[in-house]
């Protein structure tokens, strides 16, 4: 198996398509880093003008910990599709180059064959994460400095203490791989009925973008489905972000306010995981592969 995946791995980082997803992590972090250094100020005061006219500020708000959550929540969104563009060429690459069939022809099994692509495909995803947290986290942290961290809601501001941030974003790094290997093994699973790589990136977009809007509509049949949508728990990261209070309403640092829910999130997407990649294994073991 070992072998195997470091053939695939081979594959993958060969291909100028591959360092696609990186040059456009480093372009658009780089644009957010640079538009909230030259104009950071004005974003602040307009993100805290009402808290500003009832509290005092300390600190320095405006700080690598504040600019990457910033980034997080925007990349966040997009990086499915750059994900999708490696694991929807898994298997759909090789019918197109007419290599597939040769593979199978080969002493290893099919199931050998599929997980050492899905894992170099996860992989990928893992390596593309490491590179936006070292330009989204630790790049801020050189360029703006460390202090607290404001998470501004809807409904409240929480706080919190610069010494209870960093465990937090390696939690929220881990959950966020866990969600970007969920679109790989969507992709991945697509891959396996086509032909081209374009088939299924279109669809692995399209389901990622009806979920979304399936879960953010708020229509009666889809009341006790949706939280099933793994597109519901792609933001689970957030709630690493969240403290519990205590009776006088007040923080308490080194805790999360909902850990069983954020858990929740993490075992629903990992078990979207093990029906993707398990359901490509097994249409795949009994595909007559023509290509």
């Amino acid at each position: 198996m070992w072998s195997l995946l470091k053939i695939e791995l081979f594959k993958v980082f060969k291909r100028p398509r591959t360092y696609i997803a990186f040059i456009a992590v480093w372009a658009i972090v780089s644009l957010i880093q640079l538009a909230i250094y030259v104009d950071g100020a004005k974003y602040m005061d307009f993100v805290l003008k009402d808290v500003k006219d009832n509290f005092d500020v300390i600190g320095n708000p405006l700080n690598g910990y504040f600019v990457c959550f910033v980034i997080l929540q925007t990349l966040l969104i997009h990086v499915p599709l750059l994900v999708a563009l490696v694991s929807a060429d898994m298997i759909a690459g090789e019918a197109n180059m007419g290599t597939l069939r040769l593979l199978i022809t080969k002493p290893v099994s099919r199931t050998k064959l599929l997980m050492s692509k899905f894992l170099a495909s996860a992989i990928y995803a893992i390596i593309l994460l490491i590179w936006i947290a070292v330009l989204g986290l630790f790049l801020s942290m050189a360029i703006f400095g460390t202090d607290g961290l404001m998470n501004a809601k809807s409904y409240e501001i929480i706080i919190l203490n610069g010494n209870d941030i960093f465990w937090r974003y390696l939690c929220a790094f881990g959950y966020a791989a866990i969600a970007l290997i969920t679109v790989s093994s969507l992709g991945f699973f697509f891959s396996i009925f086509a032909e081209n790589s374009l088939g299924p990136i279109v669809a692995t977009m399209s389901v990622i973008i009806v979920f979304t809007i399936l879960t953010t509509l708020d229509i009666p049949m889809f009341q006790n489905v949706k939280d099933f949508f793994f597109t519901s728990h792609m933001i689970g990261w957030k709630g690493f972000f969240e403290m519990k209070v205590d009776a006088d309403g007040m923080s308490i640092p080194g805790t999360i306010r909902n850990l069983p829910a954020v858990l929740r999130s993490a075992g629903i997407l990992l078990l979207h995981i093990f029906i993707f990649t398990g359901s490509a294994i097994y249409i795949f073991n009994r595909k007559d592969v023509l290509s």
